[in-house]
C-alpha cells in the first residue's frame, strides 16, 4: 500500500530535493536538478522502480518525526520494545555535488535494522551497473549518470537490490551518504556526514532567523518559507511549483501533471511573500529569473519555463509506470507550456512594478522589455485564451485573464506616474478603460449578481476572488460582494473552495478534483478585506489543520477522502498561506497592497 501523499517529508539542497515517508523510505529523488531525467526513485508508491529504505526490522516499530527548528533537517525517532534510535536526514547546500546524508544514532537498547536500496535511473526504467569500489563505497552507473554510496554498514546484492542488515546500539552511530555525479568524471569527493550536519543546520537557522515576525503565525510562516526556499534552484532563482510529477488531482484518475517547472501565474504573489517576510535576496533572484525567462519576442511568452528559463517542455508519458495508486498516465514535461494565457502578461508587469515598490534595484533592461510586452498585449487582449487553470478545451474569454490584462496596463501607467518612466500613459489608460468596460459588460451576470468564469457563461471560478486584490474593483463594490457571496454558495464544499463550478463539472467541461487549496486562502483574504476577521481566521485555521505533521501542503485536498492530493509540496499553497497569515497579523495587508485596496488609478468605474 502506497504511503499517503501527506506522509512525506521534504529535504533538499537548493539544487534538487527528495521525499521521505514516515517509515524511513526515500521514494523520490531527481538529480542533478528538480526536473532532471536522472531520477533515482521513479514515483511515490512504486518501490520496485526505486527507493532507499532505512527502517527497523520489527514491523510494529513506532515512528515519529519533526524538523529541527528553523531547518530542513529531518529527524525520525524509531522505537521498539528492544530499543530506540534516531534517523537524521538532510541534503547539505553549497557542496560541489548533491548528497543525501542519513545518520542513525542509537538512543536506547538495541534495534535490529535493515537498509534496502533500489537504484533505478530514467524514472525507473534503467537498472544501473553496480560495483564495489572499496569496503565502504559502492558505485552505480547507467549511461551518463552515476551515484556513489558510502557507508561502513556491510552491504550485499539481493534480487536487483542492495541490502544490509545491522544492529544499532545505544551510543552507536552509522553513517550513509549517497552522492550524484556524471559517470565520465571521477567519483565526487566524500564529505564528513557529521560535519555536514552541523553546517547544514547552521545554514538553515541563519537563513530562517531573518524571517520577519507574523504574530501568532510566525512559526507557521517560517516553515512555509523554508519550504519555498527549498523549492528554489539557487543557481538561477527559479522556483518550481512542486518537486514532483504526476501525483494525481483525483486518486486513480488521469489528471496527473508534471509540476517541476516555474509558473508565471505565481510571480507576483511569490515576490510579495518573500518581500513581506524580509527575504529581499530571494525576491530579487526571482525577479531576475523572470526577466531572463520572458526575454525575447513578446509573442513567444510562455506560461511556464524550466528552472533556467528553458522553453521546450515537451510532454510525454511513461508507460512502464503504474502511477501513484494506479493514477495513470505518468507524465514528464507539460504540454500546457505552449498555451496562450493572457494573465501572464499582467503577472509579469505587476511583479516588476511591485518589485520597484518594494525597493528592489531597477533592472536596466526591464522597462524596455515591459513596453514590448505591452505593445503585444494591446493587440491580443481581446482574444480568447486558455485561462489560469490551463484548460485543454476550446479557448474562451476568461474573465480573470481579461482582469490581468487590465492589471498590465494599470501597472504600466503607475510605473510612469510613480517612478518617472517614459511611456504612452494616456494610450494605456484608454486601453485600461476599454478592458474594464468590456469585463464589466460581458463578464458580469446580473441575474447571478456575480462575475462569471468566462463571457456568456453561467459558471463561477475561484480565480474571481482575486479581483479586489488586483485593484480592478474595490472590495466594497456590490459586484465584488455579489461574486464572493456566489462563490460561498456555489464553490464551497465542506468548508473548502473548489476552483471549478460543480455545474461546469456536470457538463463534462471541467474535471472533478480536490479543493484547490490556494483558492480557500483567497477567500480568507477577501474576508479580511471585508472586515470579516472571525470568518477569515476560522477558514485559515481550517486550512492549517489539514497540513501534515511537518507543516507541508499539496496542491489540493480531497474533502471526501480527507487526504491531500496533487503534487507535493506545492509552492502555490504555501505562498497563499504566507499571504493570508500576513493579512491576519499585519496592518499592511498583502491582499490590499497589491492593488492598493481600491480600484486602480488607471481604471474607470464601469
Amino acid at each position: 500500500m502506497a504511503a499517503r501523499i501527506e506522509d512525506y517529508a521534504l529535504i533538499g539542497d537548493l539544487q534538487t530535493a527528495a521525499l521521505v515517508d514516515r517509515r524511513g523510505s526515500i521514494d523520490w529523488l531527481c538529480w542533478p536538478r528538480f526536473d532532471s531525467d536522472a531520477c533515482f526513485a521513479a514515483l511515490l508508491g512504486t518501490p520496485d522502480h526505486g527507493r532507499w529504505l532505512i527502517a527497523a526490522k520489527d514491523e510494529s516499530a513506532k515512528y515519529s518525526r519533526n524538523y529541527r527548528d528553523g531547518t530542513l533537517v529531518l529527524e525520525t525517532k524509531i522505537e521498539t520494545e528492544d530499543g530506540e534510535a534516531l534517523l537524521i536526514e538532510f541534503m547539505p547546500p553549497h557542496e560541489d555535488a548533491s548528497h543525501v546524508v542519513r545518520i542513525i544514532k542509537g538512543i536506547r537498547g538495541c534495534l535490529a535494522m535493515r537498509t534496502e536500496l533500489v537504484m533505478r535511473f530514467g524514472y525507473g526504467a534503467l537498472v544501473p551497473w553496480v560495483t564495489k569500489r572499496s569496503e565502504i563505497t559502492l558505485r552505480a552507473v547507467a549511461g551518463p549518470e552515476k551515484i556513489v554510496l558510502r557507508t561502513r554498514v556491510p552491504l550485499r546484492g539481493e534480487d536487483m537490490k542492495t541490502v544490509g542488515d545491522f544492529d544499532i546500539e545505544e551510543g552507536e552511530v552509522h553513517l550513509f551518504t549517497l552522492t550524484y555525479g556524471p559517470s565520465h568524471l571521477p567519483d565526487p569527493h566524500p564529505i564528513d556526514p557529521e560535519v555536514a550536519l552541523d553546517t547544514t543546520e547552521a545554514f538553515w537557522r541563519e537563513w530562517s532567523s531573518l524571517c520577519r515576525e507574523a504574530g501568532e503565525w510566525s512559526a507557521t510562516v517560517q516553515r512555509s518559507l523554508i519550504t519555498l526556499k527549498a523549492l528554489t534552484y539557487e543557481a538561477t532563482g527559479g522556483i518550481v511549483a512542486a518537486p514532483t510529477t504526476s501525483l494525481p488531482e483525483t486518486l486513480g484518475g488521469g489528471r496527473n501533471w508534471d509540476y517541476r517547472f516555474c509558473w508565471l501565474r505565481d510571480a507576483t504573489l511569490t515576490l510579495l511573500a518573500f518581500m513581506n517576510a524580509g527575504f529581499y535576496d530571494e525576491a530579487k533572484a526571482w525577479r531576475d529569473w523572470l526577466l531572463r525567462a520572458v526575454a525575447g519576442s513578446p509573442d513567444q511568452t510562455q506560461i511556464m519555463y524550466g528552472l533556467a528559463g528553458e522553453r521546450r517542455l515537451t510532454e510525454f508519458e511513461l508507460e512502464w509506470l503504474p502511477g501513484y495508486e494506479n493514477s495513470a498516465p505518468v507524465r514528464i514535461g507539460n504540454g500546457a507550456h505552449g498555451q496562450l494565457q493572457l494573465d501572464v502578461y499582467g503577472e509579469v508587469i505587476d511583479t516588476l512594478y511591485q518589485a520597484l515598490k518594494g525597493g528592489l534595484p531597477v533592472s536596466k533592461d526591464s522597462w524596455a522589455l515591459q513596453c514590448k510586452l505591452l505593445d503585444h498585449l494591446a493587440a491580443i487582449w481581446d482574444e480568447p485564451d486558455r485561462g489560469i487553470w490551463e484548460s485543454r478545451g476550446e479557448p474562451r474569454h476568461f474573465v480573470y485573464s481579461k482582469v490581468m490584462a487590465w492589471v498590465a496596463f494599470d501597472r504600466a501607467v503607475k510605473s510612469v506616474e510613480d517612478f518617472g518612466f517614459e511611456g504612452p500613459a494616456d494610450y494605456w489608460r484608454d486601453i485600461c478603460k476599454c478592458i474594464h468596460e468590456d469585463v464589466c459588460e460581458k463578464g458580469f451576470d446580473k441575474q447571478l449578481k456575480s462575475f462569471v468564469q468566462s463571457y456568456g457563461s453561467k459558471w463561477l471560478d475561484a480565480s474571481l476572488l482575486l479581483i479586489p486584490s488586483t485593484g480592478f474593483l474595490p472590495i466594497e463594490d456590490p459586484r465584488v460582494r455579489g461574486t464572493i457571496e456566489a462563490v460561498e454558495k456555489r464553490l464551497m464544499q465542506d468548508g473548502f473552495v473548489m476552483r471549478h463550478d460543480p455545474a461546469e463539472i456536470e457538463t463534462g467541461l471541467a474535471h472533478g478534483e480536490g479543493a484547490f487549496l490556494a483558492c480557500s486562502y483567497w477567500l480568507a483574504d477577501c474576508y479580511m478585506m471585508l472586515g470579516r476577521k472571525t470568518e477569515a481566521r476560522t477558514l485559515f485555521e481550517r486550512l492549517l489543520a489539514i497540513r501534515n505533521d511537518l507543516g507541508l501542503l499539496a496542491e489540493e485536498y480531497d474533502v471526501d477522502k480527507k487526504r491531500q492530493v496533487g503534487n507535493f509540496p506545492q509552492a502555490f499553497s504555501h505562498i497563499a498561506l504566507v499571504t493570508t497569515a500576513h493579512n491576519l497579523s499585519s496592518s499592511e495587508k498583502p491582499a490590499e497592497q497589491r492593488g492598493n485596496g481600491k480600484e486602480g488609478s488607471a481604471g474607470q468605474r464601469s
